[in-house]
């Protein structure tokens, strides 16, 4: 699948032609700070598959999580992890025809943030990632 995106001021593009691996809602509180928003909505792919132009900034946190986003507009692009990067799905171009696959640290979720409950759903990390 073909994903575009771009950040809120244009300077950064990227692009990613791969199977999406998975598309998470993340309800930890780092996501949600780096959001400013209740979740996160993270379209996993493999790493090698991003194709980025423009210059990002790199926030690495102390827990080893790297999260890129635009040093001009500020807006929040990608986490990376070892083998998968996650796109922020605010920052794509086309994410109607997307549909999330499950949450993430749902013990953390606010009582308010409604999310589909036909999804896999995980108390903490979840099955199969890297960050």
């Amino acid at each position: 699948m073909k994903l575009t995106g771009q950040c809120l001021c244009g300077n950064i593009t990227y692009s990613c032609d791969a199977e999406i691996e998975t598309m998470t809602y993340c309800h930890c509180d780092t996501c949600r700070r780096a959001t400013g928003s209740a979740f996160n909505i993270g379209v996993g792919v493999p790493k090698p598959n991003l194709h980025v132009s423009g210059q990002i900034q790199t926030y690495k946190a102390p827990n080893g999580v790297e999260r890129q986003f635009c040093p001009t507009c500020g807006s929040p692009l990608f986490t990376v992890g070892n083998r998968s990067v996650w796109i922020r799905a605010g920052s794509l171009n086309d994410a109607e025809a997307l549909k999330p696959t499950r949450e993430i640290w749902k013990e953390m979720k606010m009582p308010w943030a409604h999310i589909p409950e036909d999804i896999d759903s995980f108390p903490q990390t979840g099955q199969s990632t890297d960050g």
